[in-house]
């Protein structure tokens, strides 16, 4: 047998086809490293250019404010306008902009609004006037911490505010609605106190980030946990993500490491099969689907079989074949991505572990990106095996490696839109379908599965299914078949 297998991997060996893929997967490897490197390095997002600007001083030219058809339009892009010129002052990633943004830019339409408006104010227009100005002032004195001070103060007075209104209230529904807000006015106050105490400043680095993305999540768990009703399954799932993300986000916060960066050689290896899935998986279907077929086609089937060896062991040494090139193909494309990202961004992320929430013991688990890496693969390998083995048995039965190759692929590509209309229209006997079963990451660390009733044992029972109703035809077939002909 062990001979049989080495006379296979020496055949796949000996083809260019498998040199020219390694090429190709090699040149997609630092395509996307350096795109990931040069195009997504700064993480600034730029609100403006100069096409759009210009966009809005040609469409402001042509209203008139004193026409009411006009007047709405041209107070909002007049108002856009103004907040552009006056974040002009400062660079792209300065603090600054975030504040005009925030807080400056309701402060412009409203005067914009009593200048131009149908109910024109002048007094009050001026009065608006003089508060932009102070805040302009403070912005240039890049006195950040004067709007994190104002902007604890405003939390604890809506806070203050909510309890006593809760104090004056005995009507249960109104209570249950400002207990609400209170637990989300705790979280604005929590977030407002973690930038003043923590010296984050306002920008678009990964703390204000995380900062965004706990409020945010917080107030999702709050609000879901709020809710009377029974939730669906689809809102489970959300909650639980909401979850996970507000305990990541918080650890960031706490440790100051930056957990969700992906613009490394970490964040690429957290999401391997992600970037690289297909071209695995072409890979090795490329390699299932011809390796009974071509000895077919060119007629070696027969040198083959007058080898002392049973049909089912030459048939088998072939199948044995395919999954160590699954494992080729997985160490290839990893170690092109570690020479690759290496070069690229350096190994320094390599130490910054992966984090998991676990919602079975309802904590996060810190893990090593090699071991996470090793997780993905095993979670994966359910839906190569099933690939490879269909592009096997289509390249046994068929004896047509163009069929072979088509039918896996178009049946991988097919598979996320398959589970998507399943699940939207939550199409309960479609569950048994084996694309919604073999990816077992679902599964990991007490998440709920896409489809309410599926359990890992069950998906384990249906890929063992498909694969041996796929593995016995191809074997009975293939000792089967006459091969005088050929």
């Amino acid at each position: 047998m062990s001979r049989l297998i080495k006379n296979e991997l020496i055949k796949i060996f000996k083809k260019k086809s498998i040199y020219i893929t390694l090429l190709v997967i090699l040149a997609f490897v630092i395509l996307t490293n350096c795109i990931y490197k040069f195009f997504f390095q700064s993480g600034v997002y730029h609100e403006y250019n100069e096409n759009y600007i210009q966009y809005i001083k040609e469409d402001l030219a042509k209203l008139d404010p004193n026409k009411p058809s006009d007047t709405k339009m041209y107070i909002d892009l007049k108002s856009e306008l103004d907040i552009y010129e006056m974040k002009q002052k400062y660079e792209a990633s300065a603090w600054q902009r975030e504040i005009l943004s925030s807080q400056v830019s309701s402060y412009v339409n409203e005067k914009n609004t009593y200048l131009y408006g149908e109910s024109k104010d002048t007094a009050k227009a001026s009065e608006i006037e003089n508060t932009i100005h102070k805040i302009v002032e403070k912005l240039e004195q890049d006195d950040w911490r004067y709007f994190a001070q104002e902007e604890l103060k405003q939390a604890k007075t809506a806070l203050t505010t909510l309890e006593q209104q809760k104090a004056n209230t005995q009507d249960k529904q109104e209570l249950q609605s400002l207990e609400v807000a209170i637990k989300n006015a705790n979280i604005d106050k929590e977030v407002a106190e973690i930038r003043v105490n923590q010296d984050i400043k306002y920008g678009e680095d990964f703390r204000n980030a995380a900062l965004g993305l706990y409020q945010e999540e917080a107030k999702n768990v709050i609000n879901i946990e709020s809710n009377t009703r029974e939730l669906e399954y689809g809102e489970k799932r959300d909650y639980n993500q909401s979850i996970e993300k507000r305990e990541i986000n918080k650890y960031i916060l706490d440790n100051n490491v930056d957990i969700n960066k992906q613009n490394d050689i970490r964040g690429i290896l957290q999401s391997f099969f992600n970037e690289y899935g297909l071209f695995i998986i072409v890979m090795i279907v490329m390699i299932a689907g011809t390796i009974v077929s071509e000895e077919f086609n060119k007629g070696t089937i027969k040198l083959l079989l007058v080898k002392p060896y049973s049909r089912n062991k030459i048939l088998l040494a072939k199948f044995i074949t395919v999954f160590i090139m699954i494992a080729f193909s997985i160490l290839a494309v990893v170690v092109m991505e570690l020479i690759v990202g290496g070069i690229v961004f350096g190994y320094d992320s390599l130490s910054v572990p992966i984090l998991q929430y676990n919602f079975t013991t309802q904590s996060l688990e810190s893990i090593p990106i090699f071991t996470y890496l090793g997780i993905q693969v095993v979670t994966q390998l359910p839906k190569l095996v099933l690939l490879a083995t269909l592009a096997f048995a289509c390249s046994t039965l068929f004896t047509n490696s163009a069929v072979a190759i088509a039918i896996p692929l178009l049946g991988y590509m097919s598979a996320d839109m398959i589970n998507m209309l399943v699940i939207q229209f939550k199409v309960q006997f479609m569950k048994f379908f084996v694309s919604l079963n073999w990816d077992f990451e679902e599964y990991l660390f007490g998440n709920l599965p896409q489809m309410e009733g599926m359990t890992l044992g069950f998906s384990v029972v249906i890929c063992m299914l498909y694969f041996v109703a796929m593995v016995i035809p191809t074997f009975l077939a293939f000792k089967k078949k006459n091969i005088k002909n050929i």
